[in-house]
């Protein structure tokens, strides 16, 4: 089956290489997309560096969020691709995990497959954004899932053609699991061992999982009044 893997990257020069080092040679992936976010460093220097065959990239300027550049890169995406991926830039050499989210799609165990990561080694302190997720998918639509805030998704072409536009902002995720379990497609979790560039405990690391926090309760209360909940 065709697969095409889309990656929004917004300065990750010290990670991208090595996020595509480790998924090019993977036979189940066909194309690679990258979309820089109007990077400030040297991202698109090593987009335009990195010579495979299998990677296509676009720079989008002025930075304009993830949601669109998800858009963007769906938009490059081949008309012959059955599974579409989604993944983080900062996964360095953990990529490769990726074939465990693709094969049970290929395979129809399900209609969607989410990366559930194992437990960060420092404490973050997401917490507090990661049960308002889990705690408002289950409240929508009934359904437990652990990593409702996973940038790691595989989907069947079919489900992403559903949406008429990726939701904005750090509540992407989530917006895009209540719709998907509302239109009753199959999402199974599956553990992976990819790590991030995990976000500390400082004052910048607070303020990002505020913003975060701000971003799932805004797209939750959307789904509420989409869905009548």
């Amino acid at each position: 089956m065709f697969t095409s893997v889309i990656i929004p990257a917004y300065n990750e020069a010290d990670r991208i290489k090595d996020t595509l080092d480790n998924i090019v040679d993977i036979n189940i992936i066909d194309e690679i997309l990258v979309v820089d976010d109007g990077s400030s460093d040297n991202t698109e220097l090593i987009l335009k560096n990195y010579n495979n065959s299998k990677v296509r990239y676009h720079i989008q300027n002025p930075n304009q969020g993830k949601g669109k550049a998800l858009e963007k890169g769906l938009e490059m995406v081949n008309e012959k691709s059955e599974i579409i991926v989604f993944l983080d830039a900062d996964l360095g050499k953990t990529s490769s995990e990726v074939t465990k989210i693709i094969e049970p799609v290929a395979s129809d165990e399900c209609d969607v497959a989410i990366a559930r990561f194992r437990p960060a080694k420092k404490k973050g302190g997401m917490g507090f954004v990661k049960r308002l997720a889990k705690d408002s998918v289950y409240e929508l639509t009934g359904v437990k899932l652990n990593s409702t805030i996973s940038g790691q998704r595989a989907f069947k072409r079919e489900v992403i053609e559903r949406f008429d536009s990726i939701p904005d902002g750090y509540g992407v995720e989530v917006g895009m699991t209540i719709d998907i379990l509302k239109w009753n497609y199959r999402v199974k979790e599956y553990i992976v061992d990819m790590t991030h560039n995990e976000t500390g405990r400082d004052l910048s690391g607070f303020i990002h999982r505020g913003k975060q926090y701000i971003h799932i309760k805004k797209i939750v209360n959307k789904k509420k009044k989409e869905w009548g909940n």
